[in-house]
């Protein structure tokens, strides 16, 4: 009887819970192509434009299910009432549970001051599955860190940069960051130092504007490039040789493909009509071998490999991918998808509120995960993403690496019509949900918390220690022309790793510069974060409610507090390896002022992004296994011996930098590392 009774107490709450987390409104099924645009009048948005007619969704086709982790208090599930064993454990249990509520309640509040945890293990957050095998709880995750209330500093890097930093990526070894706009407007705030001028096409006119600098982050130097081929709205990705090879952007740019060499007297190597489609908002990833898919780009739900210097792909060498149909909203919404190399060598595709796995050998899906609610996450609607960092073990031997993504912000599907397209202008408020995935996983589900703050057109930046940053961008409005509001000045740390207390967001000091749409990160070797771009115009315009910027900033982060000197180590080059192998040990050496304790010491490999429009293509953050670590080979002076990644699923070939951080503090200066494919 007593079961009966629970029974009819319990099916209505499970139909209530169905019915909130299991039912969405289906959408963007079996779209039909689009004609865009190609005349520069007709942009509306980013030059994005709108489209050339409606978009009608296909009713007979099921809408996928959304499902998101949320808490649950599972009864024990005996049956035997008169057990007083059974009764006390429910009675326990039932305690824990008013205790870990209470305690969530208070984590909801963000604490604004930071306080750095010790860490043992990678917790299960609210809304976890649950599973706590190997792959969550390894040896070497116990990285213990300094406690500081330091919330970050900023300071004017560059006055003038001269082209605004629509795009970025820092040169392996150079150390100058690549910056890029568009050559579409003409001007820019920097002349070419001479002839030859562009000629535009289809004019008489010439453009003597610099449209690419090459800033060296160290001095400020500034050295102009020419560009030929409009990379407005690009993509891009380094290189094994650490080269950076673009593709697409706009009109006689749009298929184009691009490589810049590291050399103080290099400049733009151009290959019009290299893609097989035009490529404007696509995204670039990195594949194990070291080669690139380019995927999307308006009017194009394709993705093709990226031709060796000098060939051309034919119409032949493009793959139709219907899912780039599928979640095209009626202004888009799937420009730009956040793309990402699995370890099991998969492609994890998000595009919209829908995401992927691609096999690239196939060509197949091999799994859709669930929808992500709450609006739209790409271009326009422009949330942010990232690959989490990846954790290895010593001596790692695992078939299975977890892998998680990190997706932030973005808003509601219809936000671009109504600041883009509607009189008056309307700005709806961004999202402040972050939702994380492990994207190994066939029933990995959705773990969502809230940030501090609504943010749009923002960057998220994964920090040499594994933390991820959230800056830039703005908290109502869209991607477009004019098209949003109220800037988020506030960067908030993400913490990837708590011990289960406290709120895994901090809201760090603000920047007293507007860094809204078209705004781009670099992470420096000191471990600063370059911050750079911001232009809502099309064109330079000063007298803008926004105008075109091109001040060049520098955050120093929470690790950087002025009292933690003390505990930045030094690597000395010349005695460690710079070139390794997958799976080799190798050494690197430190040296510093204080006594090394091995549980507060983490070595960590990054590759740096190609970034543009809140998309940091190819961002990758690697943990590495400490095999042995060697005390005083001199004064002050230790040797880490490490084990390189064991297969290029986990880290592809190329440059990264390496950071050595004790204490929860980087390293003075990081090392460029070659892995070798």
């Amino acid at each position: 009887m007593a079961l009966f009774w629970r029974g009819l107490i319990i099916l209505p709450l499970l139909f209530v819970y169905a019915s909130s987390h299991f039912i969405y409104t289906k959408r963007h099924f079996d779209k039909p192509e689009v004609v865009g645009f190609k005349d520069l009048d007709y942009l509306h948005g980013d030059g994005g434009g709108f489209l050339s007619g409606p978009i009608e969704a296909d009713d007979g086709v099921k809408a996928s299910k959304t499902v998101v982790e949320a808490e649950s208090d599972d009864d024990d599930n005996d049956d035997d009432d008169g057990d007083k064993k059974s009764k006390k454990k429910k009675e326990k249990k039932n305690q824990k549970n008013k205790k870990e509520k209470k305690k969530s309640k208070k984590d909801k509040k963000y604490d604004e001051s930071f306080h750095t945890l010790p860490v043992e293990s990678l917790v299960n957050e609210k809304g976890g599955d649950g599973n706590t095998d190997d792959s969550s709880q390894l040896v070497g995750y116990n990285v213990v860190t300094a406690q500081t209330t330091f919330k970050g500093s900023w300071e004017l890097f560059v006055e003038n940069s001269g082209v605004s930093a629509m795009h970025v990526v820092l040169l392996p070894n150079i150390n100058q960051a690549l910056i890029f706009d568009a050559t579409v407007w003409k001007v820019s705030k920097l002349k070419l130092p001479g002839p030859p001028c562009r000629h535009v096409e289809g004019t008489n006119e010439e453009d003597c504007f610099a449209h690419s600098i090459l800033l060296d982050v160290e001095t400020a130097h500034i050295r102009p490039l020419r560009l030929n081929y409009d990379t407005w709205c690009s993509s891009g990705a380094l290189d094994i040789n650490g080269r950076l090879v673009s593709t697409g952007g706009y009109n006689n740019g749009s298929d184009t493909v691009r490589i810049l060499d590291l050399c103080d007297t290099c400049e733009w190597q151009e290959f019009p009509g290299a893609l097989g489609n035009g490529r404007w908002y696509a995204t670039q990833v990195t594949l194990a071998d070291g080669k690139f898919i380019v995927f999307g780009g308006r009017d194009f739900p394709t993705y093709e490999f990226v031709p060796p210097e000098g060939q051309k792909n034919t119409i032949n060498e493009v793959i139709n991918f219907p899912f780039l149909k599928e979640t095209h909203d009626p202004v888009e919404n799937n420009l730009y998808p956040f793309v990402f190399l699995s370890t099991d060598g998969n492609l994890f595709i998000f595009a919209n509120n829908r995401s992927v796995l691609l096999n690239t050998q196939t060509h197949t899906i091999i799994h859709e995960f669930p929808v992500l609610p709450g609006g739209a996450r790409n271009y326009p609607s422009s949330g942010c993403a990232s690959l989490l960092p990846i954790m290895l073990k010593p001596n790692e031997d695992r078939k299975s690496i977890p892998a998680e993504v990190l997706v932030c912000g973005g808003t509601l599907h219809d936000a671009y019509t109504k600041a883009d397209l509607q009189r008056p202008k309307v700005f709806l408020p961004g999202n402040t949900d972050c939702a994380r995935i492990d994207i190994t996983k066939r029933n990995g589900k959705w773990k969502i918390q809230n940030m501090p703050s609504a943010r749009l057109l923002g960057d998220m930046v994964v920090l040499p220690t594994g933390d991820v940053l959230l800056v830039n961008g703005a908290k109502t409005g869209s991607a477009g022309w004019d098209d949003a509001r109220d800037p988020n000045l506030h960067p908030v740390l993400y913490k990837f790793q708590t011990d289960g207390t406290g709120s895994k967001f901090t809201v760090l000091n603000p920047s007293n510069i507007p860094r809204m749409y078209h705004s781009s990160f670099a992470v420096l070797p000191d471990a600063k974060i370059l911050i750079a771009g911001s232009n809502t115009n099309p064109g330079y315009l000063d007298d803008a409610l926004f105008p075109t910027e091109v001040r060049v900033e520098k955050f120093s982060p929470h690790y950087l507090d002025p009292n933690f000197g003390m505990f930045q180590q030094e690597i000395i080059v010349e005695n460690s390896n710079n070139q390794v192998k997958y799976g080799q040990k190798f050494t690197v050496q430190i040296r510093g002022n204080v006594e090394i304790d091995q549980q507060k010491l983490q070595v960590t490999i990054y590759s740096p992004p190609f970034v543009t429009h809140g998309v940091a293509m190819n961002q990758r953050l690697i943990q590495l296994g400490i095999v042995e670590f060697n005390k005083n080979v001199a004064i002050n002076t230790n040797n880490i011996v490490l084990q390189a990644p064991i297969n290029s699923n986990i880290a592809p070939p190329g440059y990264y930098m390496l950071f050595v951080n004790y204490n929860g503090v980087p390293c003075r200066r990081s090392m460029w590392v070659r892995i070798l494919p």
